[in-house]
This record gives C-alpha cells, structure tokens and sequence, in this order.
C-alpha cells in the first residue's frame, strides 16, 4: 500500500455514521483491518470511546491490542458495543518500548458510529418520498442513513437521492422530496433511547411484483433491498413498507394480500429473520379521473392490506385516509409528519411492547336490524367514541341481492358503533364498504386520539 501516513491505516471496517444492527443481547460486534506503517515494530491498539468525552464505552472497550502481523497488516474485533452512541473508533500504532503510549503514533479514525436497530424503506412513490412543499423537519445525531450511494450520513431529506447511486434500478426520474422516515426514525429514537439507522430501498411507481420473487424472477428490488441490507451488515430490526397504488386494479388488488404474504415470508428468509416486523400502510385517497375499475381495485388493495395483520404475524397496518395530498396522488410533507407518527406508534406497540395505543379503529361486525331498515356497525381499537368532524359524510357502501342499498343517514351512538339508516329494507345477502373508492367522503375517527378507521371491503352484514 502507498500512504503518505504513519501507524495504524484501516482498510476494511466501519464507515462514518454507521449505525449497526444490534443482537439480541443489544450488543454489536465491529470487525476492523488494515496495515501498520513505522519502521520499527510494534502494536497496533483499537478502543471505542463516546464521541462527546472522549472516555472509553466500557473498560472492555479501551485500548486492545489488535493482531499485528509481521507482513505489515493487522487485525481486530470490539465485541459487546452496547446499543446507544454516537461513537468513535480509534487506532494507535504503539512502537515497541514505548512507554508514554499516550504518544503512540497516530492512526486512523472513524466518527458518529452507533449500535440500535436499522429500518428498510420499501415500497414505491410514497416509501421513497414524493412529498413537495416546505416542513420543519430537520436532521438529528443518531438518525442515519445508507445512502444509495451506499455511504452511511446523517439521514436528511430526500432520502431517496441519487447522487452517486450504486443501484441504479431504484433511481428515480426526478428529484424526490419528503417522505415520512426521517421522522419515523427520529421518535423511534426517542422511545428506545438509542440510535436508529434507515436502508433506502424504495422506488416510485413500482408494483408488488419486482419486490416478491415468488411472483417473478426479476424480483429486482427484492434483489437490490437484499442487497442494500447486505451492505449495511447484514440484519435490519424492520421494514417500513407503503406500496399498492401500482396493484390497485380488480385482477391485481384481489390477489394481493395472497401474493404480500408471500413477499414477506421471501423477505424474512433472505434475511434470516423469520419474525421481521413489518409497519404498512393502508392505501390514502387520489384525486383522478374516476372509473369504477379503479374504485374497485383501490377497494380491493385496501381490504388486503387491512386484513394483513390478520393474516401474518408481526405486521401492523396504520390509515393514512385523512392526509392531506401535495399533488393528485403523494402525501404532503404535513401529512407524511403525522404519517410517521402512526407508524413510530405502531412499531413502539408491536415490535418493542411499548404501552401505547396504535392500532387503529377496525370494522369488527355488521349487524343488521330485524326490520332490514338499518346496519350497526362495530369497531375495535376504539379508545374513546367513533364520530366525525363531517356528519354530512356518509363513507359507506351497502349492497344486497337487489343492488345498492341507499343510505339515508349515519349515526354515532357515542360508542364503538355506527349506525347505518337505509332507505329500504334489506333484501337476501348484504354486504357493506367502508371508505369505498380512489376517494371517499371522510371517514369517521376514534375521536380522542382522532385516528381514522381503516377502510374495509364486503364485510357481511348478519
């Protein structure tokens, strides 16, 4: 090796920012190599100490000696780095006899070095951030990001940016913009209390079938994301995912909670994890042309993705029917704030059992009256009343063996119910829509933590 330097080069190990996966034991190992440069021998010594004093992590963690080969190279391993940061790595190369080791020859450094949990962000427009339009939010110390240039930095918006991309198959056309993970990883990082790092991964307008090789094989995102993780070390905590606009068609949205379940059960094995979390989100409304085509398939993809977590485990699912749009399709940046909120929430309850409410309200049965003239609808994960700002609102869809069913008006009893008053009775099977479309009427809230329901799809009504 030609340098310029003296002492301890490191070759092969962290970068600055890195954030690694922590294990079980919430410890990390950090692998280091190099070369040694002095022209007499010597020692080359690593230690990991806190970043804003300087002191050893641990006594563990202190001055060790690396191994130091006679062909100029050298070797060494920090075990046991507890979770939390930031960190820096430092390197001394320690001369035979020297005794004031203080003054060892110098050696190379690696800064902001943390140990929590890493996050992937997949899925398409609204994952890689199309949001446009001024937000305070600002970076934060011990919220990083890989970058698709496949160096660790402080995570700031766009995360899904270009610049130097080693995986071009997810760049995107144009610049993108805000998107809800930076904020998402920053309250992550307030609830646990040590650094979060973010894999980006996701990429605009792409569909369900290049991230599940079950389904294809040029599953090139799912390859691309495995390979991004690989480059992080190798095991990540989660999976922030929000995709289905490109699936939102009658063939496609049918079988897409069958073929979602098949892409996670392909995640978790390519990353031997076969409890990955995984933090969905419910498909928003959009302002387009309207045909029935695409208020059914938008139906259909939303009844799949609230029937996710039903359907596998360690996955939540959070509404996102009540935030506001920067354009006909892409949440804006206020709404991708408060879109982050739901899913740091969901994440704290379900993956860390923090004692938090999360969920949000669900159909749970449809009960209709003796007379055929009405529909009480219950709900679950309602912490206070179901209500609404709108009562002129009516989101609900009821059909029956005759057709559609008109609603004459809605009612909210002050509990988990809702009452649908029909224009005439019932007649044979019924069934009822919640939030039906590519943009329904408002829908009703748990009114005290004002969280929207989920939107359902041809729930019975018995």
């Amino acid at each position: 090796m030609t340098t310029n330097q003296v002492g301890a080069i490191i070759t092969s190990g962290p970068s600055d920012w890195q954030i690694f996966q922590q294990n079980e034991s919430q410890v990390a190992s950090i692998n280091l190599s190099g070369q040694w440069v002095s022209d007499t021998p010597g020692v080359v010594q690593a230690r990991l100490v806190h970043e804003d004093t300087a002191t050893a992590v641990t006594a563990e963690l202190d001055w060790r000696d690396a191994e130091t080969r006679a062909d100029k190279t050298w070797a060494a391993t920090l075990n046991d780095v507890p979770a939390g940061g930031l960190y820096r790595l430092e390197t001394r190369f320690n001369p035979a006899g020297n005794v004031a080791k203080e003054w060892a020859t110098r050696g190379d450094m690696r800064h902001f070095l943390g140990v929590g949990d890493l996050w992937v962000i997949a899925g398409q427009s609204n994952s890689a951030g199309y949001g446009r339009g001024p937000v305070y939010d600002p970076p934060e110390l011990g919220v990083h990001l890989l970058r698709n240039s496949e160096q660790w930095a402080l995570a700031t918006h766009p995360l899904n940016e270009s610049t130097d991309t080693r995986h071009p198959v997810n760049r995107e056309g144009a610049n993108s913009g805000h998107s809800p993970y930076l904020h998402f990883a920053r309250l992550l990082k307030q609830y646990l209390n040590y650094p979060v790092g973010l894999v980006q991964a996701a990429l605009g307008g792409s569909a369900l079938a290049p991230w599940n090789p079950t389904e294809t094989k040029s599953a090139v995102l799912f390859d691309n994301m495995v390979h991004c993780v690989e480059v992080a070390g190798g095991r990540v905590k989660g999976i922030v995912w929000y995709q289905g606009e490109s699936d939102a068609n009658e063939q496609d949205g049918a079988t897409y909670a069958e073929r979602f379940a098949r892409a996670v059960g392909a995640w978790r094995e390519a990353l031997s994890n076969p409890s990955l979390a995984v933090i969905t989100v419910q498909l928003n409304r959009v302002r387009m042309v309207v045909t029935p085509q695409l208020d059914l398939g938008w139906s259909l993809v939303r009844e799949a993705q609230r029937q996710t977590p039903h359907l596998i485990s360690n996955v939540a699912v959070v509404p996102a029917l009540d935030l506001p749009l920067s354009d006909g399709i892409h949440i804006s940046p206020a709404g991708n704030l408060l879109l982050a909120d739901r899913m740091a929430r969901a994440a704290a309850q379900m993956v860390y059992g923090i004692n938090i409410e999360a969920k949000a309200p669900e159909i749970h049965t449809a009960h209709r009256a003796e007379d055929g003239l009405s529909i009480r609808l219950t709900f679950t994960n309602v912490t206070s009343r179901m209500d609404t700002i709108d009562p002129t609102a009516i989101c609900f869809t009821v059909e029956d063996t005759l057709g559609k069913v008109a609603i004459e008006s809605v009612t909210y009893p002050g509990d988990a119910s809702i009452v649908l008053k029909l224009r005439r009775a019932l007649s044979g099977a019924t069934v009822v829509h919640g939030a039906f479309g590519i943009d329904p009427p408002m829908a009703p809230c748990d009114m005290e933590r004002f969280i929207p329901m989920t939107g359902f799809y041809g729930v019975n009504a018995v």
